[in-house]
């Protein structure tokens, strides 16, 4: 089992070697798909190279069902939106529209939230809003060499880890081919980064994300608390996005409207270095993935004072970005 999953990497890892170096010599051969210097084909490549693994898989050792492949057809979609977004970049209403249409993809396949007692129209619509949130989420952390990738590449093992614990062999497969080809991008995005993965990137590995965490079951019944274990695998995204959102609030300007108080451009306005707030921000990425972790594991009344300590820590940076964010 331990060959096939390390096998399961490399595969998925060598794939996006392999398009890195041809996408990237065709962008800047043809000049395509890089407005700062820098080629935007990392998103592109992440995207070919998950596909090419799944297909490589399911030829090797087989395994992968129907709903897997609705996975993987949406946030196609998803990716494709993204690519035509880094083109010729979308208004905010024509970039919803297009994050609808990949989400009501995956939903119409049945894949949805299945939380008890609250009846399937409001199970698609929460769907819906994690999707569309998990994905520009991932957009938004966007703002700094290594840091969404880094971050995904937390929360994949994180969902990995938490498939594992419950033998859940598709969640396990599709964990390990998205880790294995965000390790690939991650290298060539640390600081100083020879390659971006645009909004393709941002949001394909947004939704493939949220879209993972849709299929895994976290606990049984009687731990219903477990149900928080996806979002805080998935925790600094959301924080992140939130916080940025309040901060722009406060300061009267449309949320979606491009600013400088994401939290690590405030880490660096506070006086960090780069490579001192992407590994913050790194951190937090794996505080967060661990008590998710635990979460899916814990007892409810453990549960509880994880929770509790998720929330000191999130008041703690808070308190000492608000200040930064206020002055900015």
């Amino acid at each position: 089992m331990l060959i096939n999953y390390l096998a399961i990497i490399l595969v998925s890892f060598l794939s996006c070697v392999f398009f890195i170096a041809v996408l990237r010599k065709t962008a800047l051969k043809y000049k395509i798909l890089i407005p700062q210097g820098i080629p935007l084909i990392g998103g592109i490549a992440m995207g070919l190279s998950f596909l090419s693994a799944c297909l490589i898989i399911l030829r090797l050792y087989g395994g992968l069902t129907q709903k897997s492949w609705w996975m993987i057809a949406a946030s196609f979609v998803m990716l494709i939106f993204g690519i035509i977004d880094d083109r010729r970049e979308l208004s905010i209403p024509a970039k919803f529209i297009a994050q609808i249409i990949a989400a009501s993809f995956l939903i119409l396949s049945g894949i949805r939230t299945q939380i008890v007692g609250i009846g399937n129209t409001a199970n698609i619509i929460i769907t819906l809003l994690w999707l569309l949130g998990i994905s520009n989420a991932f957009n938004h952390l966007d703002v700094m060499d290594g840091l969404a990738a880094g971050v995904a590449l937390i929360a994949s093992c994180s969902f990995l880890t938490v498939s594992i614990l419950n033998n859940d062999t598709q969640s396990i497969i599709l964990s390990l081919a998205l880790s294995g080809v965000i390790l690939s991008f991650l290298i060539n995005n640390l600081p100083p980064a020879n390659i971006y993965m645009g909004n393709a990137g941002s949001h394909f590995l947004g939704f493939i994300l949220a879209a993972i965490a849709l299929v895994i079951s976290y606990a049984p019944l009687e731990r219903k608390i477990a149900l928080f274990s996806p979002l805080l695998i998935l925790g600094l995204p959301i924080f992140d996005t939130t916080f940025l959102i309040l901060i722009r609030v406060m300061k009267k300007k449309l949320p979606f409207k491009k600013s400088n108080d994401h939290l690590a451009l405030l880490f660096l306005a506070a006086g960090y270095s780069k490579k001192m707030a992407l590994w913050i921000m790194l951190g937090l990425g794996v505080f967060f993935s661990l008590c998710g972790i635990l979460i899916s594991q814990a007892s409810n009344q453990f549960a509880l004072v994880i929770m509790a300590g998720v929330l000191i820590v999130s008041l703690a940076v808070i308190r000492k970005t608000i200040k930064v964010a206020a002055n900015g």
